[in-house]
Protein backbone atom coordinates (compact mmCIF):
# COMPACT_ATOMS: atom_id res chain seq x y z
CA UNK A 1 0.00 0.00 0.00
CA UNK A 2 2.78 2.37 0.89
CA UNK A 3 4.55 1.72 -2.40
CA UNK A 4 1.33 2.31 -4.32
CA UNK A 5 0.73 5.65 -2.63
CA UNK A 6 4.24 6.77 -3.39
CA UNK A 7 3.90 5.85 -7.05
CA UNK A 8 0.60 7.64 -7.36
CA UNK A 9 1.96 10.70 -5.64
CA UNK A 10 4.63 11.01 -8.29
CA UNK A 11 2.38 10.09 -11.21
CA UNK A 12 -0.07 12.90 -10.61
CA UNK A 13 2.43 15.80 -10.82
CA UNK A 14 3.94 14.30 -13.97
CA UNK A 15 0.50 14.19 -15.60
CA UNK A 16 -0.19 17.78 -14.62
CA UNK A 17 3.19 18.89 -15.93
CA UNK A 18 2.63 17.20 -19.29
CA UNK A 19 -0.80 18.81 -19.53
CA UNK A 20 0.65 22.20 -18.65
CA UNK A 21 3.28 21.95 -21.35
CA UNK A 22 0.67 20.99 -23.95
CA UNK A 23 -1.50 24.02 -23.11
CA UNK A 24 1.53 26.26 -22.81
CA UNK A 25 2.94 25.15 -26.16
CA UNK A 26 -0.39 25.57 -27.94
CA UNK A 27 -0.97 29.02 -26.47
CA UNK A 28 2.47 30.31 -27.38
CA UNK A 29 2.19 28.86 -30.88
CA UNK A 30 -0.97 30.90 -31.41
CA UNK A 31 0.70 33.98 -29.93
CA UNK A 32 3.67 33.66 -32.28
CA UNK A 33 1.42 33.18 -35.31
CA UNK A 34 -0.48 36.32 -34.37
CA UNK A 35 2.78 38.21 -33.85
CA UNK A 36 4.21 37.02 -37.17
CA UNK A 37 2.64 39.83 -39.24
CA UNK A 38 3.94 42.48 -36.81
CA UNK A 39 7.45 41.04 -36.80
CA UNK A 40 7.40 40.74 -40.59
CA UNK A 41 6.48 44.39 -41.05
CA UNK A 42 9.24 45.62 -38.75
CA UNK A 43 11.80 43.27 -40.32
CA UNK A 44 11.06 44.40 -43.87
CA UNK A 45 11.04 48.05 -42.82
CA UNK A 46 14.53 47.63 -41.37
CA UNK A 47 15.90 45.55 -44.26
CA UNK A 48 14.05 46.55 -47.45
CA UNK A 49 15.29 45.47 -50.87
CA UNK A 50 15.20 49.07 -52.04
CA UNK A 51 15.41 51.64 -49.26
CA UNK A 52 13.39 54.72 -50.18
CA UNK A 53 12.93 55.99 -46.63
CA UNK A 54 14.89 59.19 -47.25
CA UNK A 55 12.84 59.86 -50.38
CA UNK A 56 9.57 59.30 -48.49
CA UNK A 57 10.75 61.50 -45.62
CA UNK A 58 11.62 64.33 -48.01
CA UNK A 59 8.43 64.15 -50.08
CA UNK A 60 5.16 62.52 -48.99
CA UNK A 61 5.78 61.31 -45.43
CA UNK A 62 5.32 64.70 -43.73
CA UNK A 63 2.02 65.09 -45.57
CA UNK A 64 0.89 61.60 -44.50
CA UNK A 65 1.75 62.27 -40.86
CA UNK A 66 0.21 65.74 -40.72
CA UNK A 67 -2.98 64.65 -42.45
CA UNK A 68 -3.36 61.59 -40.23
CA UNK A 69 -2.92 63.70 -37.09
CA UNK A 70 -5.47 66.25 -38.31
CA UNK A 71 -7.88 63.45 -39.15
CA UNK A 72 -7.48 61.83 -35.73
CA UNK A 73 -7.90 65.09 -33.83
CA UNK A 74 -10.93 66.19 -35.83
CA UNK A 75 -12.72 62.85 -35.61
CA UNK A 76 -11.78 62.46 -31.94
CA UNK A 77 -13.19 65.86 -30.95
CA UNK A 78 -16.48 65.33 -32.79
CA UNK A 79 -16.88 61.72 -31.65
CA UNK A 80 -16.21 62.53 -27.99
CA UNK A 81 -18.49 65.57 -28.05
CA UNK A 82 -21.35 63.68 -29.68
CA UNK A 83 -20.91 60.48 -27.71
CA UNK A 84 -20.58 62.03 -24.25
CA UNK A 85 -23.43 64.54 -24.64
CA UNK A 86 -25.91 62.00 -26.00
CA UNK A 87 -24.87 59.37 -23.42
CA UNK A 88 -25.46 61.84 -20.59
CA UNK A 89 -28.84 62.94 -21.95
CA UNK A 90 -30.31 59.45 -22.40
CA UNK A 91 -28.88 58.27 -19.05
CA UNK A 92 -29.71 61.14 -16.70
CA UNK A 93 -32.61 62.99 -18.34
CA UNK A 94 -36.22 62.26 -19.25
CA UNK A 95 -37.45 63.83 -22.47
CA UNK A 96 -39.54 62.86 -25.52
CA UNK A 97 -38.10 59.87 -27.38
CA UNK A 98 -35.60 58.90 -24.67
CA UNK A 99 -36.35 55.15 -24.87
CA UNK A 100 -35.96 55.21 -28.65
CA UNK A 101 -32.72 57.15 -28.54
CA UNK A 102 -31.14 54.76 -26.02
CA UNK A 103 -30.75 52.08 -28.67
CA UNK A 104 -31.08 54.11 -31.88
CA UNK A 105 -27.94 56.11 -31.10
CA UNK A 106 -25.98 52.89 -31.67
CA UNK A 107 -27.34 52.36 -35.20
CA UNK A 108 -24.59 54.34 -37.02
CA UNK A 109 -22.20 51.72 -35.65
CA UNK A 110 -23.63 49.34 -38.27
CA UNK A 111 -22.71 51.60 -41.20
CA UNK A 112 -19.15 51.28 -42.59
CA UNK A 113 -17.43 54.63 -42.96
CA UNK A 114 -16.75 54.12 -46.65
CA UNK A 115 -20.44 53.47 -47.33
CA UNK A 116 -21.54 56.71 -45.69
CA UNK A 117 -18.81 58.57 -47.60
CA UNK A 118 -20.14 57.29 -50.91
CA UNK A 119 -23.71 58.21 -50.03
CA UNK A 120 -22.99 61.78 -48.93
CA UNK A 121 -20.72 62.39 -51.90
CA UNK A 122 -23.52 61.32 -54.22
CA UNK A 123 -25.89 63.59 -52.28
CA UNK A 124 -23.72 66.70 -51.91
CA UNK A 125 -21.45 66.81 -54.98
CA UNK A 126 -21.96 69.33 -57.80
CA UNK A 127 -24.21 67.03 -59.83
CA UNK A 128 -26.05 65.80 -56.73
CA UNK A 129 -29.67 66.57 -55.87
CA UNK A 130 -28.93 69.25 -53.24
CA UNK A 131 -26.70 71.47 -55.35
CA UNK A 132 -28.91 70.89 -58.39
CA UNK A 133 -31.95 72.01 -56.38
CA UNK A 134 -30.10 75.11 -55.16
CA UNK A 135 -29.11 76.08 -58.69
CA UNK A 136 -32.66 75.65 -59.94
CA UNK A 137 -34.14 77.64 -57.04
CA UNK A 138 -31.73 80.57 -57.15
CA UNK A 139 -31.06 80.55 -60.88
CA UNK A 140 -27.33 79.87 -60.55
CA UNK A 141 -25.65 78.60 -63.69
CA UNK A 142 -22.18 77.40 -62.66
CA UNK A 143 -20.19 76.64 -59.53
CA UNK A 144 -18.65 80.13 -59.76
CA UNK A 145 -22.02 81.68 -58.95
CA UNK A 146 -22.14 80.31 -55.41
CA UNK A 147 -20.08 78.68 -52.68
CA UNK A 148 -20.72 75.18 -51.40
CA UNK A 149 -18.44 73.19 -49.05
CA UNK A 150 -16.33 70.55 -50.78
CA UNK A 151 -17.33 67.12 -49.55
CA UNK A 152 -14.22 65.42 -50.93
CA UNK A 153 -11.81 67.04 -48.52
CA UNK A 154 -10.15 66.49 -45.17
CA UNK A 155 -13.10 68.18 -43.45
CA UNK A 156 -15.51 65.93 -45.29
CA UNK A 157 -13.57 62.82 -44.24
CA UNK A 158 -13.60 64.00 -40.61
CA UNK A 159 -17.38 64.43 -40.71
CA UNK A 160 -18.00 61.05 -42.37
CA UNK A 161 -15.85 59.17 -39.89
CA UNK A 162 -17.26 60.97 -36.86
CA UNK A 163 -20.83 60.15 -37.99
CA UNK A 164 -20.19 56.40 -37.64
CA UNK A 165 -17.46 56.24 -34.95
CA UNK A 166 -19.06 58.25 -32.13
CA UNK A 167 -20.97 55.11 -30.91
CA UNK A 168 -17.66 53.82 -29.47
CA UNK A 169 -17.62 56.77 -27.07
CA UNK A 170 -21.39 56.72 -26.55
CA UNK A 171 -21.40 53.05 -25.60
CA UNK A 172 -18.60 53.29 -23.05
CA UNK A 173 -19.65 56.66 -21.63
CA UNK A 174 -23.23 55.47 -21.16
CA UNK A 175 -22.03 52.31 -19.41
CA UNK A 176 -19.92 54.46 -17.08
CA UNK A 177 -22.76 56.88 -16.31
CA UNK A 178 -25.07 53.96 -15.51
CA UNK A 179 -22.54 52.51 -13.06
CA UNK A 180 -21.98 55.73 -11.14
CA UNK A 181 -23.30 56.20 -7.62
CA UNK A 182 -26.40 58.27 -6.91
CA UNK A 183 -24.94 59.45 -3.62
CA UNK A 184 -22.11 61.38 -5.28
CA UNK A 185 -24.48 63.31 -7.50
CA UNK A 186 -26.88 63.89 -4.60
CA UNK A 187 -24.02 65.27 -2.50
CA UNK A 188 -23.05 67.67 -5.27
CA UNK A 189 -26.65 68.86 -5.56
CA UNK A 190 -26.82 69.45 -1.78
CA UNK A 191 -23.71 71.58 -2.10
CA UNK A 192 -25.49 73.82 -4.58
CA UNK A 193 -24.40 72.36 -7.92
CA UNK A 194 -26.83 72.51 -10.81
CA UNK A 195 -27.31 69.37 -12.94
CA UNK A 196 -24.87 70.78 -15.50
CA UNK A 197 -22.28 71.60 -12.83
CA UNK A 198 -22.73 68.14 -11.33
CA UNK A 199 -22.04 66.68 -14.77
CA UNK A 200 -18.76 68.58 -15.22
CA UNK A 201 -17.51 68.20 -11.62
CA UNK A 202 -18.66 64.67 -10.75
CA UNK A 203 -19.90 62.49 -13.62
CA UNK A 204 -17.46 63.55 -16.33
CA UNK A 205 -14.26 63.09 -14.25
CA UNK A 206 -15.44 59.66 -13.09
CA UNK A 207 -16.27 58.65 -16.68
CA UNK A 208 -12.94 59.89 -18.03
CA UNK A 209 -11.27 56.42 -18.14
CA UNK A 210 -14.17 55.00 -20.18
CA UNK A 211 -14.14 58.01 -22.49
CA UNK A 212 -10.38 57.61 -22.93
CA UNK A 213 -10.89 53.99 -24.03
CA UNK A 214 -13.58 55.08 -26.48
CA UNK A 215 -11.35 57.83 -27.87
CA UNK A 216 -8.50 55.37 -28.34
CA UNK A 217 -10.80 53.01 -30.27
CA UNK A 218 -12.07 55.89 -32.41
CA UNK A 219 -8.50 56.97 -33.17
CA UNK A 220 -7.43 53.45 -34.11
CA UNK A 221 -10.44 53.03 -36.42
CA UNK A 222 -9.63 56.41 -37.96
CA UNK A 223 -6.07 55.32 -38.68
CA UNK A 224 -7.37 52.03 -40.09
CA UNK A 225 -9.83 53.62 -42.51
CA UNK A 226 -8.93 53.34 -46.17
CA UNK A 227 -12.14 53.51 -48.19
CA UNK A 228 -13.12 57.01 -47.04
CA UNK A 229 -9.70 58.64 -47.29
CA UNK A 230 -9.03 57.02 -50.65
CA UNK A 231 -12.38 58.15 -52.08
CA UNK A 232 -11.88 61.69 -50.74
CA UNK A 233 -8.22 61.79 -51.90
CA UNK A 234 -7.02 62.45 -48.34
CA UNK A 235 -3.32 61.61 -48.02
CA UNK A 236 -3.36 59.65 -44.77
CA UNK A 237 -0.83 56.97 -43.86
CA UNK A 238 -3.34 54.23 -44.67
CA UNK A 239 -3.72 55.56 -48.21
CA UNK A 240 0.06 56.04 -48.36
CA UNK A 241 0.68 52.34 -47.70
CA UNK A 242 -1.58 51.36 -50.57
CA UNK A 243 -0.08 53.96 -52.90
CA UNK A 244 3.55 53.11 -52.09
CA UNK A 245 3.02 49.39 -52.47
CA UNK A 246 0.72 49.05 -55.46
CA UNK A 247 1.35 52.27 -57.38
CA UNK A 248 5.06 52.76 -56.67
CA UNK A 249 5.78 49.02 -56.50
CA UNK A 250 7.85 49.24 -53.32
CA UNK A 251 6.80 46.85 -50.59
CA UNK A 252 9.68 47.90 -48.33
CA UNK A 253 8.54 51.53 -48.39
CA UNK A 254 5.02 50.43 -47.52
CA UNK A 255 6.38 48.41 -44.61
CA UNK A 256 8.23 51.48 -43.35
CA UNK A 257 5.03 53.55 -43.39
CA UNK A 258 3.23 50.63 -41.78
CA UNK A 259 5.81 50.53 -38.98
CA UNK A 260 5.22 54.22 -38.39
CA UNK A 261 1.48 53.54 -38.16
CA UNK A 262 2.14 50.82 -35.59
CA UNK A 263 4.13 53.32 -33.55
CA UNK A 264 1.13 55.66 -33.71
CA UNK A 265 -1.11 52.88 -32.40
CA UNK A 266 1.30 52.03 -29.56
CA UNK A 267 1.40 55.71 -28.57
CA UNK A 268 -2.40 55.84 -28.58
CA UNK A 269 -2.69 52.77 -26.37
CA UNK A 270 -0.01 54.10 -24.01
CA UNK A 271 -1.71 57.48 -23.72
CA UNK A 272 -5.07 55.82 -23.07
CA UNK A 273 -3.62 53.70 -20.26
CA UNK A 274 -1.72 56.67 -18.85
CA UNK A 275 -4.91 58.75 -18.83
CA UNK A 276 -6.64 56.24 -16.57
CA UNK A 277 -3.65 54.83 -14.70
CA UNK A 278 -4.47 56.71 -11.49
CA UNK A 279 -8.21 56.63 -11.98
CA UNK A 280 -9.76 54.06 -9.66
CA UNK A 281 -13.37 53.82 -8.62
CA UNK A 282 -15.32 51.28 -6.62
CA UNK A 283 -18.99 50.41 -6.64
CA UNK A 284 -20.92 51.86 -3.74
CA UNK A 285 -23.81 50.31 -1.86
CA UNK A 286 -26.39 52.03 -4.10
CA UNK A 287 -24.84 50.69 -7.33
CA UNK A 288 -27.90 48.57 -8.11
CA UNK A 289 -30.53 51.02 -6.95
CA UNK A 290 -32.74 52.73 -9.49
CA UNK A 291 -31.00 55.63 -11.20
CA UNK A 292 -32.31 59.07 -10.28
CA UNK A 293 -33.09 61.02 -13.44
CA UNK A 294 -34.60 64.46 -13.88
CA UNK A 295 -37.28 65.54 -16.31
CA UNK A 296 -36.68 68.14 -18.99
CA UNK A 297 -39.52 70.33 -20.18
CA UNK A 298 -40.12 73.05 -22.73
CA UNK A 299 -37.31 74.05 -25.05
CA UNK A 300 -34.81 72.00 -23.05
CA UNK A 301 -36.72 68.80 -23.75
CA UNK A 302 -36.98 69.57 -27.48
CA UNK A 303 -33.29 70.53 -27.62
CA UNK A 304 -32.33 67.22 -26.00
CA UNK A 305 -34.48 65.30 -28.48
CA UNK A 306 -32.94 67.20 -31.39
CA UNK A 307 -29.40 66.65 -30.09
CA UNK A 308 -30.01 62.89 -29.98
CA UNK A 309 -31.92 62.77 -33.27
CA UNK A 310 -29.28 64.57 -35.34
CA UNK A 311 -26.55 61.88 -35.11
CA UNK A 312 -29.09 59.16 -35.94
CA UNK A 313 -30.34 61.03 -38.99
CA UNK A 314 -26.87 61.91 -40.26
CA UNK A 315 -25.15 58.63 -39.44
CA UNK A 316 -27.88 56.12 -40.21
CA UNK A 317 -31.33 57.24 -41.39
CA UNK A 318 -30.30 59.40 -44.36
CA UNK A 319 -27.70 56.96 -45.75
CA UNK A 320 -30.03 53.97 -45.34
CA UNK A 321 -32.98 55.77 -46.96
CA UNK A 322 -30.86 56.78 -49.95
CA UNK A 323 -29.40 53.29 -50.31
CA UNK A 324 -32.88 51.82 -49.96
CA UNK A 325 -34.21 54.08 -52.71
CA UNK A 326 -31.38 53.08 -55.04
CA UNK A 327 -31.67 49.40 -54.11
CA UNK A 328 -35.36 49.28 -55.07
CA UNK A 329 -34.32 49.90 -58.65
CA UNK A 330 -31.79 47.08 -58.61
CA UNK A 331 -33.63 44.25 -56.88
CA UNK A 332 -32.94 42.12 -59.95
CA UNK A 333 -29.40 41.74 -58.58
CA UNK A 334 -30.78 39.25 -56.08
CA UNK A 335 -30.97 36.80 -58.98
CA UNK A 336 -27.61 37.84 -60.39
CA UNK A 337 -24.93 35.19 -60.29
CA UNK A 338 -22.20 37.75 -59.62
CA UNK A 339 -24.03 39.33 -56.68
CA UNK A 340 -24.75 35.96 -55.12
CA UNK A 341 -21.09 35.01 -55.57
CA UNK A 342 -19.88 38.19 -53.85
CA UNK A 343 -22.33 37.68 -50.99
CA UNK A 344 -21.30 34.03 -50.71
CA UNK A 345 -17.63 35.01 -50.60
CA UNK A 346 -18.30 37.52 -47.83
CA UNK A 347 -20.33 35.08 -45.76
CA UNK A 348 -17.80 32.26 -46.25
CA UNK A 349 -14.77 34.36 -45.26
CA UNK A 350 -16.54 35.97 -42.32
CA UNK A 351 -18.03 32.74 -40.99
CA UNK A 352 -14.73 30.87 -41.31
CA UNK A 353 -12.80 33.62 -39.53
CA UNK A 354 -15.44 33.78 -36.79
CA UNK A 355 -15.21 30.01 -36.23
CA UNK A 356 -11.40 30.06 -36.13
CA UNK A 357 -11.26 32.98 -33.69
CA UNK A 358 -13.77 31.28 -31.39
CA UNK A 359 -11.76 28.04 -31.34
CA UNK A 360 -8.52 29.91 -30.65
CA UNK A 361 -10.21 32.07 -28.01
CA UNK A 362 -11.44 28.93 -26.24
CA UNK A 363 -7.90 27.55 -26.28
CA UNK A 364 -6.42 30.74 -24.83
CA UNK A 365 -9.11 31.39 -22.23
CA UNK A 366 -9.35 27.78 -21.05
CA UNK A 367 -5.59 27.37 -20.79
CA UNK A 368 -5.48 30.39 -18.47
CA UNK A 369 -8.31 28.89 -16.43
CA UNK A 370 -6.60 25.51 -16.06
CA UNK A 371 -3.12 26.76 -15.21
CA UNK A 372 -2.38 29.98 -13.37
CA UNK A 373 0.95 30.44 -15.08
CA UNK A 374 2.10 33.98 -15.81
CA UNK A 375 3.54 32.88 -19.15
CA UNK A 376 0.07 31.73 -20.25
CA UNK A 377 -1.41 35.12 -19.41
CA UNK A 378 1.40 36.86 -21.26
CA UNK A 379 0.87 34.67 -24.33
CA UNK A 380 -2.90 35.21 -24.27
CA UNK A 381 -2.49 38.98 -23.97
CA UNK A 382 0.13 38.92 -26.72
CA UNK A 383 -2.40 37.21 -28.97
CA UNK A 384 -4.65 40.26 -28.74
CA UNK A 385 -2.05 42.44 -30.44
CA UNK A 386 -3.62 42.00 -33.87
CA UNK A 387 -6.66 44.12 -33.03
CA UNK A 388 -4.41 47.17 -32.72
CA UNK A 389 -3.05 46.64 -36.25
CA UNK A 390 -4.68 48.71 -39.02
CA UNK A 391 -5.96 46.60 -41.90
CA UNK A 392 -3.42 47.92 -44.40
CA UNK A 393 -0.55 47.19 -41.98
CA UNK A 394 -1.91 43.72 -41.31
CA UNK A 395 -2.13 43.01 -45.04
CA UNK A 396 1.57 43.75 -45.49
CA UNK A 397 2.45 41.71 -42.41
CA UNK A 398 0.52 38.72 -43.76
CA UNK A 399 1.74 38.84 -47.35
CA UNK A 400 5.46 38.94 -46.42
CA UNK A 401 5.76 35.55 -44.63
CA UNK A 402 3.22 33.85 -46.88
CA UNK A 403 5.02 35.01 -50.03
CA UNK A 404 8.34 33.89 -48.56
CA UNK A 405 6.87 30.46 -47.85
CA UNK A 406 5.40 30.16 -51.35
CA UNK A 407 8.66 31.20 -53.01
CA UNK A 408 10.67 28.75 -50.91
CA UNK A 409 8.40 25.82 -51.72
CA UNK A 410 8.29 26.77 -55.40
CA UNK A 411 12.10 27.01 -55.60
CA UNK A 412 12.51 23.65 -53.89
CA UNK A 413 9.99 21.94 -56.19
CA UNK A 414 11.54 23.51 -59.29
CA UNK A 415 15.07 22.46 -58.32
CA UNK A 416 14.35 18.87 -57.36
CA UNK A 417 11.19 17.93 -59.26
CA UNK A 418 11.00 20.53 -62.05
CA UNK A 419 7.49 21.45 -60.90
CA UNK A 420 6.16 24.93 -60.21
CA UNK A 421 3.76 25.05 -57.27
CA UNK A 422 2.78 28.69 -57.78
CA UNK A 423 0.95 30.51 -55.01
CA UNK A 424 -0.06 28.15 -52.23
CA UNK A 425 -0.98 30.59 -49.46
CA UNK A 426 -0.45 34.19 -50.61
CA UNK A 427 -3.00 35.39 -53.12
CA UNK A 428 -5.57 32.91 -51.80
CA UNK A 429 -8.51 33.02 -49.43
CA UNK A 430 -6.22 31.56 -46.76
CA UNK A 431 -4.39 34.90 -46.59
CA UNK A 432 -7.66 36.82 -46.03
CA UNK A 433 -8.91 34.40 -43.38
CA UNK A 434 -5.55 34.50 -41.60
CA UNK A 435 -5.63 38.32 -41.60
CA UNK A 436 -9.22 38.39 -40.31
CA UNK A 437 -8.37 35.90 -37.56
CA UNK A 438 -5.34 37.86 -36.40
CA UNK A 439 -7.15 41.19 -36.43
CA UNK A 440 -10.32 40.14 -34.63
CA UNK A 441 -9.02 37.44 -32.29
CA UNK A 442 -9.03 39.94 -29.41
CA UNK A 443 -12.80 40.38 -29.78
CA UNK A 444 -13.46 36.67 -29.38
CA UNK A 445 -10.91 36.22 -26.61
CA UNK A 446 -12.36 39.03 -24.52
CA UNK A 447 -15.91 37.72 -24.81
CA UNK A 448 -14.98 34.08 -24.09
CA UNK A 449 -12.80 35.02 -21.11
CA UNK A 450 -15.59 37.15 -19.70
CA UNK A 451 -18.08 34.29 -20.03
CA UNK A 452 -15.73 31.69 -18.57
CA UNK A 453 -14.94 33.90 -15.58
CA UNK A 454 -18.61 33.75 -14.57
CA UNK A 455 -18.54 29.94 -14.30
CA UNK A 456 -17.74 28.97 -10.71
CA UNK A 457 -14.59 26.84 -10.22
CA UNK A 458 -16.65 24.30 -8.31
CA UNK A 459 -18.08 23.17 -11.66
CA UNK A 460 -14.56 22.16 -12.74
CA UNK A 461 -13.95 20.37 -9.46
CA UNK A 462 -17.21 18.45 -9.70
CA UNK A 463 -16.57 17.31 -13.28
CA UNK A 464 -13.01 16.25 -12.48
CA UNK A 465 -14.20 14.31 -9.44
CA UNK A 466 -16.51 12.40 -11.80
CA UNK A 467 -13.51 11.34 -13.88
CA UNK A 468 -13.74 13.85 -16.72
CA UNK A 469 -10.60 15.12 -18.43
CA UNK A 470 -10.08 18.89 -18.90
CA UNK A 471 -11.21 18.61 -22.52
CA UNK A 472 -14.35 16.68 -21.57
CA UNK A 473 -15.07 19.30 -18.91
CA UNK A 474 -14.78 22.05 -21.50
CA UNK A 475 -17.08 20.30 -23.98
CA UNK A 476 -19.72 18.94 -21.60
CA UNK A 477 -19.76 21.57 -18.85
CA UNK A 478 -18.36 24.92 -19.97
CA UNK A 479 -19.53 25.15 -23.58
CA UNK A 480 -23.25 24.78 -22.74
CA UNK A 481 -22.89 27.43 -20.01
CA UNK A 482 -21.05 30.00 -22.12
CA UNK A 483 -22.76 29.42 -25.47
CA UNK A 484 -24.41 32.84 -25.25
CA UNK A 485 -21.07 34.62 -24.95
CA UNK A 486 -19.60 32.48 -27.72
CA UNK A 487 -22.50 33.29 -30.03
CA UNK A 488 -22.21 37.02 -29.34
CA UNK A 489 -18.46 36.99 -29.96
CA UNK A 490 -18.84 35.03 -33.20
CA UNK A 491 -21.53 37.44 -34.37
CA UNK A 492 -19.42 40.55 -33.70
CA UNK A 493 -16.40 39.03 -35.47
CA UNK A 494 -18.60 38.00 -38.40
CA UNK A 495 -19.92 41.53 -38.83
CA UNK A 496 -16.47 43.10 -38.47
CA UNK A 497 -15.14 40.79 -41.18
CA UNK A 498 -18.05 41.66 -43.45
CA UNK A 499 -17.13 45.36 -43.19
CA UNK A 500 -13.33 45.00 -43.38
CA UNK A 501 -12.03 46.67 -46.55
CA UNK A 502 -8.25 47.45 -46.52
CA UNK A 503 -7.00 43.93 -45.76
CA UNK A 504 -9.55 42.36 -48.10
CA UNK A 505 -8.71 44.72 -50.93
CA UNK A 506 -4.99 44.01 -50.73
CA UNK A 507 -5.00 40.26 -49.97
CA UNK A 508 -7.88 38.99 -52.12
CA UNK A 509 -7.13 36.58 -54.97
CA UNK A 510 -7.36 37.77 -58.56
CA UNK A 511 -10.98 38.34 -59.64
CA UNK A 512 -12.20 37.48 -56.14
CA UNK A 513 -14.62 40.02 -54.70
CA UNK A 514 -16.62 40.37 -51.53
CA UNK A 515 -19.52 42.70 -50.84
CA UNK A 516 -17.10 45.26 -49.38
CA UNK A 517 -14.74 45.26 -52.37
CA UNK A 518 -17.71 45.22 -54.76
CA UNK A 519 -19.13 48.35 -53.12
CA UNK A 520 -15.71 50.01 -53.11
CA UNK A 521 -15.07 49.39 -56.80
CA UNK A 522 -18.47 50.56 -58.05
CA UNK A 523 -18.76 53.54 -55.72
CA UNK A 524 -15.24 54.66 -56.64
CA UNK A 525 -16.38 54.72 -60.27
CA UNK A 526 -19.36 56.94 -59.35
CA UNK A 527 -21.79 54.01 -59.69
CA UNK A 528 -23.34 53.99 -56.23
CA UNK A 529 -26.77 52.89 -57.44
CA UNK A 530 -25.35 49.66 -58.86
CA UNK A 531 -23.78 48.67 -55.54
CA UNK A 532 -26.50 50.07 -53.24
CA UNK A 533 -28.05 46.66 -52.57
CA UNK A 534 -24.69 45.22 -51.50
CA UNK A 535 -24.03 48.22 -49.23
CA UNK A 536 -27.49 47.89 -47.70
CA UNK A 537 -26.86 44.21 -46.99
CA UNK A 538 -23.64 45.05 -45.13
CA UNK A 539 -25.51 47.61 -43.04
CA UNK A 540 -28.37 45.19 -42.32
CA UNK A 541 -25.99 42.52 -41.05
CA UNK A 542 -24.28 45.10 -38.84
CA UNK A 543 -27.51 46.01 -37.03
CA UNK A 544 -27.68 42.65 -35.21
CA UNK A 545 -24.70 43.15 -32.84
CA UNK A 546 -25.83 46.74 -32.29
CA UNK A 547 -29.07 45.45 -30.78
CA UNK A 548 -27.20 42.95 -28.60
CA UNK A 549 -24.79 45.60 -27.31
CA UNK A 550 -27.61 48.01 -26.54
CA UNK A 551 -29.56 45.42 -24.57
CA UNK A 552 -26.47 44.48 -22.58
CA UNK A 553 -25.71 48.06 -21.56
CA UNK A 554 -29.31 49.06 -20.81
CA UNK A 555 -29.89 46.03 -18.57
CA UNK A 556 -27.06 46.99 -16.20
CA UNK A 557 -29.21 49.37 -14.19
CA UNK A 558 -32.83 50.22 -13.58
CA UNK A 559 -34.18 53.75 -13.72
CA UNK A 560 -36.79 55.50 -11.68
Amino acid sequence: MKATLTADSYAQPQTQDSGLWRWLGSTWLVALLVALPVLSVFYLSLFPKENIWSHLADTVLPVYITTTLQLMIGVGVLAVGTGVVTAWLVTMCRFPGKRFFEWALMLPFAVPAYVIAYVYTDLLEYAGPIQSALRDFFGWQTARDYWFPEIRSLGGAILMLSFVLYPYVYLLARASFLEQSNSLRDASRLLGCSPLQSFFRISLPIARPAIAVGLALVSMETINDFGTVDFFAVKSMSAGIYDTWLNMGNLGGSAQIASLMMIFVVILISLERLARARQKQFHSSDRFKALDTFKLSGWKAYSASLACLAPILLGFAIPVLILGKYALGHLDQLDSEDFLTFAGNSFFLSATAALITILIALLLAYSKRLHSQKSLSVAANFSSLGYAMPGAVLAIGVIIPLAAFDNSVDSFMREYFDISTGLLLSGTTFAIIFAYSVRFLAVSTGAVESSLSKVTPTMDMASRSLGMTPMQTLIRVHLPLIRGGIFSAALVVFVDCMKELPATLILRPFNYDTLATFVYQYASDEMLEECSLAALLIVAVGIIPVILLTRTITSTRAED
